[in-house]
């Protein structure tokens, strides 16, 4: 018999969302962390006496305790799970960042950055596990670039901060205020998060959402294990080509500002707050675009491999930064090309989730972003080197431009097929 009557709507709910924030946060205050030190850079320069190759040992100790951690802490986590995992990672590395405030030398201030890149390390694949944990697959990008954007949150409130509390409070208490932040998130996370099947305000509909998907293989393997899977080292190779490239806008950017435009301290706010608000669009933008090709038609696949080579291409003009003289030239080509490599990001990390099973999601990442740590420990020493020696950034742009087409081939030659990684 027929009827008028509209069908029902059945409201998902918004749990899933509310975790994502939560990692959204910890991304801020990671970055806001990570940051403090190259917006002090030039000014600590002064202060601290330290050279431009001395400067690159310091990012270089943070890569390698990065790198050090990521070997280890993907596995960790999938074993003790994200809330504990979490918890610890995230306690570890706002005491270190603490404790830059009485650093008084280059070697001291070394000290403080390897406690800080091995607490940082267990971040991503942190927050990757509880994305592939809460998200169904054709929601992970989308989830992935709302969280990595709080990356470029965390570094455009650095220069909203610090300057004013460096100014007015010391260099010293703008390590404290940003640390702090990291303590108060840890007793948030540890008080809030649940997995999704004991997460009591979560739904039966929005819990059937979330494991829309087929069935994931549940064996844990041997992280060792990953090294017999292509699809392991192209996310490594991946991540080790354009990191660096990321790391180098993070650390160097004050630097070069100060140097080719004689930017102070208050200068550096403007630009460095426009380059990472495009970012943050970048992201989550990067994020975006998948998912409008999934609603298109598109496989994953193409529409994942689609959304990266557009940003790879929109990477490449940053090639000629280093023989531009006019400032806001500089600030727009390298807003685009930061913005591209956060959509880049987005993309790369949730690759991982599409390709391997939840169970060791967090130690592909993990892997991958070892990969990365390394690429940019070696990037950070050969930038050292170059501008100790020839004082200019010129083929150090010319590189970045090259590095995600580069790579992006690369993964399509290793993984011409998103097909599920089995472990048997």
């Amino acid at each position: 018999m027929p009827t008028n009557e509209a069908p029902i709507k059945i409201k998902l709910g918004s749990i899933r969302w509310r975790i994502c924030a939560l990692l959204f946060f910890a991304n801020t205050i990671n970055y806001m962390d990570r940051q403090v030190l190259s917006f002090l850079a030039p000014l600590l320069q002064v202060k601290i006496g330290w050279t431009e190759l001395q400067y690159s040992y310091i990012v270089v100790v943070f890569q390698a305790a990065y790198a050090l951690g990521l070997l280890v802490v993907g596995g960790i986590i999938d074993t003790i799970g994200v809330r504990l995992g979490y918890t610890l990672t995230i306690a570890l590395w706002s005491l270190a960042a603490i404790s830059h405030a009485f650093a008084r030398s280059a070697l001291s201030f070394g000290i403080s950055r390897f406690f800080l890149g091995l607490g940082e390390s267990g971040n991503f694949p942190a927050a990757i596990k509880t994305v592939a944990e809460w998200f169904p697959k054709k929601e992970r990008a989308l989830a992935t670039g709302l969280f990595n954007s709080g990356t470029s949150a965390g570094a455009i409130l650095v220069p909203l901060s610090v300057p004013w509390i460096a100014t007015h409070l010391g260099w010293q208490w703008a390590f404290v205020f940003t640390g702090g932040f990291s303590l108060i998130w840890v007793v948030l996370w540890w008080t809030t998060y649940r997995s999704p099947e004991l997460h009591t305000k979560l739904t039966e509909h929005e819990l059937t959402h979330i494991r829309s998907d087929s069935a994931d293989v549940l064996t844990k393997v041997p992280w060792r294990r990953l090294l017999g899977y292509r699809q392991s080292w192209a996310l490594l190779i991946g991540k080790g080509l354009t990191d660096p490239v990321w790391w180098f806008l993070l650390f160097w950017l004050p630097k070069f500002f100060a140097a080719n435009f004689a930017l102070k301290l208050t200068g550096l706010a403007m630009p460095i707050m426009i380059i990472y608000i495009a970012a943050c669009v970048g992201s989550i933008f990067g994020g975006w675009l998948p998912a409008q090709g999934i609603r298109m038609g598109l496989s994953i696949k193409v529409a994942r491999r689609s959304a990266m080579l557009a940003c790879a291409l929109a990477i490449t003009p940053i090639m000629f930064v280093g023989n531009i003289h006019t400032l806001w030239l500089a600030i727009a080509i390298i807003s685009l090309a930061a913005a591209a490599h956060q959509g880049w990001s987005a993309n790369i990390f949730t690759l991982a989730s599409d390709i391997f099973p939840r169970s060791f999601v967090g130690s592909v990442t993990g892997f991958a972003g070892f990969g990365g740590a390394i690429g940019g420990m070696l990037a950070a020493w050969i930038v050292g080197l170059v501008l100790q020696r020839y004082h200019s950034y010129s083929a150090i742009f010319f590189v970045a431009g090259t590095a995600y087409l580069v790579a992006l081939l690369i993964i399509q030659i290793l993984i011409p097929k998103n097909d599920l990684v089995t472990t048997a």
